[in-house]
């Protein structure tokens, strides 16, 4: 017996059986977390949650107060302090205004609050005070927006629900939104919910478990309706008449193209990709209609400080279209979008009116996939999240009739909305390289760990690219989805590609190189292997020119300059007994940057070098014979090897793994030396010989 998949999928009841907690206040954090746990449900930051009882004031009295999901947070996470607690006696006189300006309203719910350190109340807390119940859930679930988002999306909500519904056609929410909720709540007993025209469901309760679960219950019912109406339909008119790209063509493809992707996002921030081949996303930029469906606009307002109102649409054809030419028509239609936005704004602002970021924050590739950018990788997560749930809205929507969403102007109005940009303020301030990747070889030892650390420090995502993949995946483990280690030989032509190609999937390309790889060996000429020899202008030569060279390609694809840094030695500039291998190849080095500083730097690509002597502390060059070879050199103990680099520098000082990595942090940020290249930098304490002239 064959079986019909569903266009669109019920969620799942969570209220536990055991364990609620008795509080008031516990329950409504309980109901949020339960809701937040399903993004089909509830939208990353979006939705509200509410509960009504009583608490006692700052004098001792016992009044009645309604507690509200502050500005900003998520349902998922949220806990007891981000709620806002208001007197209820003060908010509920509101209801018998005609009308209320934003500044007002938030001015007035702050003298409400029960104690001013609490959190801004959210945008819809009158809305929640205007509902006469104890408990009141706000969520945008993808089964509800389907209806919303329909272009007969009353007629299908009373089909579905009946008397038990009222909608609401579009209003940004505000004053008049809620009074309108609160008026058709009071005058209707039998009403279980209102759904809100192209924004989301409204649910109460007694308790926060009957709310929770009216809900859920609500969502299914619309889910079931939605799945019997559409039974047997393709989703999005089924696939495009194309054809199909195999997986490894899709993989290959997009290996090329995410630099070029990357700087054409990234025109006014540096911003960091995220890759999205699932099942769902490739359906759907597969799809007969997704060309249509992307210039509709988002399935809910609470999309459009992430994602904009429409994405970035890159077509694709297989037959015709090869790696070059799909480059050039990301670049052309990411300046289109650009100066389509700014149009928009030009359209619908005014004198006062900050532009945002032109560039898009949804890419999607034609039979490829979907891209998201953000400055953070948490942001640019979250426009692919929340682009999955445009998308099974405009599944559900489309199937039923005809998607539709807010227009340009009721876009606008919510993008650039002070109270919605309130939530972006609250973000921590950026890092100086916020949005930048840097890419560290040697990354496993102790400068290596010192630069990602710093950079990591300054914002940067790192890839921590080394030999000892273990010691890499250390490096950056307390980095999370920032860091990225990749095991390798700087020396394999191969490991190179492979390592660029790794943090182009993770981030979409890099914008800082920093070659660290190291070896040293001491020995009089004559006693210098060819082997020893070969290995040390293998990894300090030969290693640095194939990371510099993968470099490049990546740089000048991303078409936003960037920075390499090659940490080299004293030795590059002084000679050193008993040292040829090893000081002619850091000599190489510290030359090939000087001939890379001149290929870039009409790509903006900035060469600079860093020359440290005698970093000691936690250095894996000095654990191994180095120390013995060059101590032996100098007619001295080991142990006496650090001491003697320090006197003999004219600061006296001992050169830390950290003096190193500030060094690199100067050159790979442009703020600090964006008109530098070809320069080398010492941090050695000042050795008189080492000094330029």
């Amino acid at each position: 017996m064959s079986t019909v998949t569903p266009l669109i999928d019920e969620v799942d009841d969570l209220w536990p059986a055991d364990g609620v907690p008795e509080g008031t206040l516990e329950q409504l954090v309980l109901a949020s977390h339960l809701l937040g746990a399903n993004r089909a449900v509830s939208n990353f930051g979006g939705g509200n949650t509410s509960a009504k009882g009583t608490a006692v004031d700052h004098v001792g009295r016992e009044v009645p107060v309604m507690w509200v999901k502050g500005s900003g947070s998520d349902l998922a996470t949220m806990s007891e302090r981000d709620f806002t607690g208001l007197r209820l006696e003060e908010v509920l006189p509101l209801m018998a205004r005609d009308a209320m300006s934003d500044e007002d309203m938030v001015a007035h719910l702050a003298r409400c609050q029960l104690d001013p350190a609490m959190p801004r109340a959210s945008i819809e807390t009158l809305l929640h005070a205007f509902v006469p119940a104890p408990h009141v859930h706000h969520t945008h679930p993808d089964g509800i927006n389907v209806l919303a988002g329909t272009a007969d999306g009353e007629a299908l909500v009373r089909e579905c629900f009946g008397d038990e519904a009222a909608w609401i056609p579009y209003i940004r929410p505000g004053f008049t939104l809620s009074k309108q909720v609160g008026e058709a709540v009071r005058a209707n007993p039998a009403l279980r919910l209102v759904v809100l025209a192209k924004h989301g469901l409204i649910v109460w309760g007694d308790s926060a478990e009957e709310a929770y679960r009216r809900t859920i219950e609500a969502i299914n019912r619309a889910v079931a309706f939605i799945n019997e109406r559409t039974a047997g339909a393709q989703r999005f008119g089924g696939a495009h008449r194309a054809g199909e790209v195999s997986d490894d063509a899709r993989r290959q493809l997009l290996h090329e193209l995410l630099p070029t992707v990357r700087g054409a996002v990234g025109t006014e921030r540096a911003k960091l990709l995220t890759v999205d081949t699932s099942p769902r996303a490739v359906e759907f930029v597969s799809s007969a209609q997704a060309e249509l469906l992307v210039t509709v606009g988002a399935p809910c307002p609470d999309h459009l400080v992430h994602t904009k109102r429409v994405p970035l649409w890159v077509p694709y054809d297989p037959a015709d279209d090869d790696a070059d030419a799909l480059r050039a028509r990301v670049v052309q239609r990411a300046e289109a979008f650009r100066a389509d936005y700014r149009a928009y704004v030009e359209a619908h602002g005014d004198e006062t009116t900050a532009p945002a970021d032109p560039d898009a924050r949804v890419v999607l590739i034609q039979h490829l996939g979907l891209v998201s950018a953000g400055t953070t990788t948490k942001a640019s997560k979250l426009s692919r999240d929340l682009y999955h749930r445009a998308i099974e809205v405009m599944a559900g929507a489309q199937a039923l009739g005809r998607f539709v969403s807010l227009d340009a102007a009721e876009s606008f109005a919510i993008e650039y909305w002070p109270l919605e940009l309130y939530k972006l303020s609250r973000a921590p301030a950026p890092g100086e390289l916020q949005g930048k990747v840097a890419f560290v070889t040697g990354a496993a030892g102790g400068i290596g760990r010192a630069i990602a650390d710093t950079l990591a420090g300054a914002g940067a995502c790192v890839v921590a690219f080394d030999l000892d993949g273990d010691g890499a995946r250390d490096a950056v483990q307390a980095l999370g989805d920032r860091g990225l280690a990749v095991g390798g030989d700087v020396t394999s032509e191969a490991a190179v590609r492979d390592a660029f190609a790794a943090a182009a999937d993770a981030f979409g390309g890099v914008d800082i190189v920093v070659s660290n790889a190291g070896i040293a060996s001491s020995a009089p000429v004559e006693e210098t292997s060819l082997a020893e020899w070969n290995r040390n202008h293998a990894i300090l030569g030969t290693g640095y020119f194939l990371v510099a060279r993968e470099a490049f390609k990546v740089l000048k694809r991303q078409g936003r300059g960037g920075a390499i840094v090659f940490v080299a030695s004293k030795n590059a500039v002084v000679a050193g007994k008993n040292a040829a291998a090893y000081s002619s190849a850091k000599a190489a080095e510290l030359h090939l940057a000087r001939c890379l500083a001149e290929e870039g730097g009409a790509d903006g690509i900035r060469v600079n070098t860093v020359n440290p002597d005698a970093v000691l502390r936690g250095s894996r060059i000095w654990d191994s014979s180095w120390r013995e070879e060059r101590a032996a050199a100098y007619g001295l103990e080991p142990d006496q090897l650090e001491e003697h680099y320090r006197r003999r520098n004219t600061l006296k000082v001992n050169i830390l793994p950290e003096d190193i990595a500030e060094a690199v942090l100067h050159f790979a940020s442009e703020a600090r030396s964006g008109k530098s290249t070809g320069n080398l930098l010492n941090v050695d304490g000042g050795v008189p010989a080492a000094y330029a002239r």
